[in-house]
């Protein structure tokens, strides 16, 4: 079993990132076990017909195995034919050689005459990653970065040929799996864009050659013709890999009949901005589009043209204001939702500062298709690490349905899948469920309240050094750099279901323009810490197709920010949402809401010294919360 280290996007679906301590002779895939959930209810948004196969339902296409509802085996993955293809992409030169660009695509496929549907993983991470070097963050009063410091360097990845799980278990059962390099990447031309029109455009070409739409050529030359496809496909992936699936779905595609994005992106700049604020993604400070261009430039012999090109993209992505502008609404994908076809089912961690939950919220609610959604305890992990059994259970189940037509009731169950807490998950017909309520809450004195707003002003100094997590360990003093009020002790449970809103009215002196809100629970508790541990024990799916059981790391801590978001501050009233968070505040402890500007580890650093004023007559914070705590 392998072990990646993760860069910020690094998502591979293969073996996961923590190791067992003994390893079973036989073929591993990736993940761990969890509870079934209830059926009933309905994955499809009222009013929505389903993507059709290109089959009527419930005729099975010749040579598929079909028992319960569900595909079988009808072969081995060593019996199954493997193929290298360039496919070509119609209308894009991104290196400028005056010759369409072209993506390395290599595929794993049933033996025989199956008309065979796709399941499509891009990955840019397959032609490993160069070892270049993020922004400065530490910047002067106008926001330049400081000369003379140097960035650290993101960690260079080795290249690696596609092991997954997709295709041990999928193409015995008569799927295609499909493995794009996008453009700039291993053996494919062009140039990377992260997340732009050319990128986009390689992997949906993928889907138009299936369809006889586009051109391809295997090593030699000759033309390549996807004569055993039948045309559907499903895209797949984790991060990165998983925000290429929202991009081409956005385009409307023919044949893209479902998505499954895990951590994936919607917005690259909700990814590296916030409310007009300069960010990172969790660890990965001073990271940004033109860095992870660079970092996966992979391809032989890159072209001055790509240089050019991530050139201009160090400017367009424009550090210095963190405003919208053309270069991000190219990467918004969000805006295109009402172009979506494909039915879509989105995973996402809720302690995935990485891949934040906005990403997978914003999206779930924005598409009007079929949809399911799980939202768990974890960070940056693919389900099949710690829910193997279920997530093989729907997965299998969706792919089915949707690329083969089998009418196995996927969409009765219930849309949303949510864990409250390790190994306890919760089902919904919507997210956030029905019932919700908006608690809003006013500061009084160093007190968090329901009551009415009262008038008054506060005010903190910025630094740089201190954390926020150093910031919240002494909630209950007060601190000349944050601004905190606490509720009392709760006498009951609070649902946190949804997205807290904070509004404030602030004025500056000083050069940092950033606000940052922290919402934190106050009370000892042992949660989870989003990372993995091993069970010690394994399933097997197949003889020699087995997966190591993981299941949460937890950890006894005295508090826990629960959600954190930032704005630009340099006008006067303003208001932000925080990230969507599903979690329980306990009865006794206590809910604060702490204001401060520099967030080191997320935001640009400012010269200290930044003095905030607060108009607390102006200042809320919004809960959207299920009634009486329950689930």
């Amino acid at each position: 079993m392998r072990c990646f280290a993760r860069l910020a996007l690094v998502g591979v679906l293969a073996f996961s990132t923590a190791c067992a301590a003994t390893a079973p002779a036989a073929r591993t895939l990736s993940g761990t076990t969890g509870a079934v959930p209830p059926a009933g209810g309905t994955g499809v948004p009222p009013g929505t017909p389903a993507p059709a196969p290109s089959r009527p339902a419930g005729q099975v296409p010749s040579g598929l195995r079909v028992e319960d509802g569900a595909t079988q085996p009808v072969t081995t993955l060593a019996a199954a034919r493997h193929e290298r293809v360039h496919v070509e992409v119609p209308g894009v030169d991104s290196d400028a050689d005056g010759r369409p660009d072209r993506v390395e695509v290599t595929l794993v496929r049933p033996a025989g005459d199956l008309e065979a549907a796709a399941i499509i993983t891009a990955s840019p991470y397959l032609g490993g990653g160069n070892r270049v070097r993020n922004h400065v963050v530490d910047v002067d009063r106008t926001g330049r970065p400081l000369k003379g410091l140097r960035a650290p360097l993101q960690s260079p990845l080795t290249a690696s040929e596609p092991d997954t799980y997709l295709d041990d278990y999928f193409v015995p059962r008569g799927y295609a799996v499909l493995h794009v390099r996008p453009l700039g990447t291993a053996g494919s031309t062009g140039c990377p864009t992260t997340g732009g029109r050319p990128e986009v455009a390689g992997a949906k070409a993928v889907i138009d050659w299936l369809n006889g739409r586009a051109r391809a050529f295997r090593e030699d030359g000759s033309p390549a013709r996807a004569t055993w496809a039948s045309g559907d496909a499903g895209m797949i992936g984790v991060s990165w890999d998983g925000t290429i699936p929202n991009a081409v779905a956005a385009t409307g595609v023919e044949g893209l009949k479902t998505i499954v994005p895990i951590a994936g992106i919607s917005s690259w700049y909700a990814y590296y901005r916030a409310n007009g604020a300069v960010t990172a993604p969790g660890g990965y400070q001073g990271e940004d589009a033109d860095v992870m261009a660079a970092f996966t430039l992979t391809r032989k012999n890159p072209p001055a043209a790509c240089t050019r090109l991530i050139e201009r993209m160090t400017r367009d992505q424009d550090r210095r204001t963190g405003d919208y502008n053309g270069f991000w609404a190219e990467r918004d994908y969000l805006k295109d939702a009402g172009k979506v076809t494909a039915s879509v089912f989105a995973v996402q961690g809720l302690n995935d500062w990485n891949v934040r939950p906005d990403q997978a919220v914003s999206w779930w609610q924005a598409v009007r298709t079929p949809r399911k959604l799980w939202l768990h305890q974890g960070a940056h992990h693919d389900p099949m690490s710690f829910r193997t059994a279920e997530w093989v259970r729907q997965l299998h189940a969706w792919f089915d349905h949707f690329l083969y037509g089998l009418d196995n009731g996927i969409t009765a169950e219930p849309p949303v899948d949510v864990e409250t807490a390790p190994g306890r998950w919760d089902t919904h017909g919507a997210w956030p469920p029905a019932g919700v309520r908006t608690l809003t809450f006013r500061p009084s004195g160093d007190t968090l309240t329901s009551g009415p707003a009262r008038p008054g002003r506060a005010r903190f100094t910025d630094q740089k050094a201190r954390t926020a997590e150093q910031l919240v360990t002494r909630l209950t003093r007060r601190d000349p750099n944050r601004l905190a009020w606490l509720t009392p002790p709760l006498t009951e449970p609070v649902h946190l279901a949804g997205a807290p809103e904070v509004t404030t009215g602030a004025e500056r002196a000083g050069p940092s323009p950033t606000l940052t809100a922290l919402l934190v629970d106050l009370g000892p508790g042992r949660r989870p810490t989003g990372e993995l541990e091993p069970t010690g024990k394994e399933r097997c799916f197949e003889p020699e197709v087995c997966q190591y059981l993981f299941r949460w790391e937890t950890a006894n801590t005295p508090w826990k920010i629960v959600s954190r978001g930032w704005t630009d501050a340099r006008s006067g009233t303003v208001r932000w949402a925080l990230q969507p968070q599903d979690h329980v505040f306990a009865k006794g402890h206590r809910i604060a809401l702490v204001l401060l500007s520099t967030d080191p580890e997320y935001t640009l650093r400012y010269p200290p010294g930044t003095r905030v004023t607060v108009d607390l007559g102006q200042t809320s914070l919004r809960l959207p919360v299920l009634p009486d705590g329950r689930s």
